[in-house]
């Protein structure tokens, strides 16, 4: 995969946009130290060479009444190969799952899941996840408190 160069420039527009998502041009560009129409050209060849993925708003999810926050290990059954993409899938389309990620070590996949409350987290644990096919075992740790949620990436090259 092939890295672009980053200039100072280039890491001041994307620092900027990591902390304003919904900032002006204007705004991009003082913060850049550039004219408007040099960020302008800047920031669209960021997101044209997939820098910038998306950009989205941050809910808070105890405000709307999601105040369980769990980490959840899933094992699949030995030779789970078939199930794969119908597991991946489902949990693509599950609200609920916020992050998912396939790891190392002795589980094969790690999510990040909110719920109203425990028993909505073991009513989608046991009810939902523990139901899929090619599910062996599923471990649940709650969140106790929330120390740091960025989605950030360090720029300092």
């Amino acid at each position: 995969m092939h890295e672009p160069a980053l200039d100072t420039i280039d890491r001041r527009i994307l620092a900027h946009l990591q902390e304003h998502g919904r900032a002006s041009n204007l705004e991009l560009a003082e913060a850049a130290r550039l004219s408007p129409a040099q960020c302008n050209r800047r920031h669209r060849r960021l997101e044209e060479q997939g820098l910038v993925r998306r950009y989205e708003t941050r809910l808070d999810a105890q405000r709307l009444g999601l105040g369980v926050t769990a980490f959840v290990h899933v094992t699949m059954e030995r030779g789970h190969r078939r199930e794969i993409k119908p597991f991946r899938s489902f949990v693509e389309s599950l609200a609920q799952v916020q992050e998912c990620y396939a790891v190392t070590g002795d589980f094969d996949y790690v999510l990040k899941v909110v719920a109203r409350d425990l028993k909505a987290l073991s009513d989608f644990l046991l009810g939902t996840l523990m139901q899929l096919p090619g599910v062996n075992a599923v471990r649940s740790s709650v969140c106790l408190d929330e120390v740091k949620c960025t989605s950030a990436l360090p720029l300092d090259g």
